[in-house]
């Protein structure tokens, strides 16, 4: 007779694995395998994420910034029309020699200064005098500060066509109101220097409000101990504007003077739209053609792609000439101080 023997499961141990499942020191070895990958995981993101966030702007800069800047410089260096851009033909340095024997050139060199002068020195003095007044508590001071930014948010265009019809020589409201001072009719687009002063006018108009904004936040920035220990020493506002205001408003004013020295370097929408005649000549005598103007005419008037890149590179070292020279004022001002 055969004898049954019953096999009985081993008994669990309180705290231990059940049959089947992983031990205990198994799955804390997989927690401890996925944490480590997400860390590397994490510590890669940190790493890397930053690049990726700013690579579509040196993604664009190759594209649009650094590839035509080098490109400038190397068809500068050939003859090259604009009808066949890929046909090139090595001159050498005969692009920037021929730009140097132009009369034109340095025609748009003494008017791209004038226009700069003309409109670059009112506009900070305008600017700083709004800055100082709206810096006081005034009602409304958010509106004034809007009114300030808008002629900079208004369009170029826009802006140009309706001071072309201010400074028109038989309709032009300017001339109505010199009329009734006793003064003739003047030729504001024909004109060296009153074309120049309109064109001037429509930067200062422009580019005052935006200037003004930045003054006054450096204002704000100044501690207002200062005013307040002048004020106890008998100083006025003016003496306080010169000897407190000023002298702390030193970088801030570089700063603007440099940007608006660059900007009326790249002058080109007011002059190219204030043209009777619609083209790049400025003016039928050349008498507010910049340089930018110049540029445009060799380049897409003329089709010399060569010579227009000359120009091009010709201003590029201009900037640079005028970044060195800020840095150096900048340095010496700081040691100064």
């Amino acid at each position: 007779m055969a004898t049954r023997h019953d096999t009985a499961a081993p008994p669990v141990k309180e705290g231990g694995a059940a049959p089947g499942r992983p031990p205990a020191d198994a799955a804390e070895e997989a927690a401890r395998k996925k944490r480590a990958r997400l860390s590397r995981r994490w510590q890669r993101d940190m790493r890397w994420s930053p690049y990726a966030f700013v690579s579509p702007f040196f993604l664009l800069f190759l594209a649009f910034g650094l590839f035509p800047l080098l490109y400038t410089g190397w068809a500068s260096l050939h003859q090259v029309e604009l009808t066949a851009p890929t046909d090139m033909s090595w001159v050498g340095l005969r692009n920037y020699t021929r730009i140097f024997d132009d009369d034109f050139f340095w025609n748009a060199a003494k008017n791209t200064l004038t226009i700069g002068v003309i409109s670059t020195v009112p506009q900070l003095l305008m600017a700083m005098g709004i800055a100082h007044i709206l810096n006081y508590k005034l009602r409304g001071s958010t509106f004034y500060r809007v009114v300030m930014l808008a002629p900079y948010a208004t369009s170029i265009a826009a802006a140009s066509l309706v001071f072309v019809l201010l400074f028109g020589r038989d309709y032009g409201m300017i001339n109505w109101v010199l009329n009734t001072i006793g003064i003739d009719n003047v030729d504001w687009q024909n004109d060296k220097w009153p074309s120049q002063i309109a064109v001037s006018t429509i930067i200062i108009w422009r580019w005052t409000g935006y200037n003004a904004l930045i003054y006054l936040a450096a204002m704000q920035a100044i501690p207002q101990d200062l005013y307040e220990s002048a004020a106890l020493d008998g100083a006025s506002r003016w003496r306080q504007f010169l000897h407190v205001t000023l002298p702390s408003l030193r970088p801030t004013i570089l700063f603007t003077v440099v940007v608006s020295t660059i900007g009326a370097s790249q002058v080109f929408g007011e002059p190219l739209l204030f043209d009777a005649n619609k083209g790049a000549s400025g003016g039928s005598q050349h008498q507010f053609q910049t340089l930018g103007l110049y540029l445009y005419e060799q380049g897409w008037v003329n089709q010399h792609l060569g010579r227009a890149s000359a120009i091009a590179w010709t201003m590029f070292l201009i900037l640079i000439v005028i970044g060195v020279v800020n840095y150096v004022i900048s340095r010496r001002l700081r040691a100064s101080s």
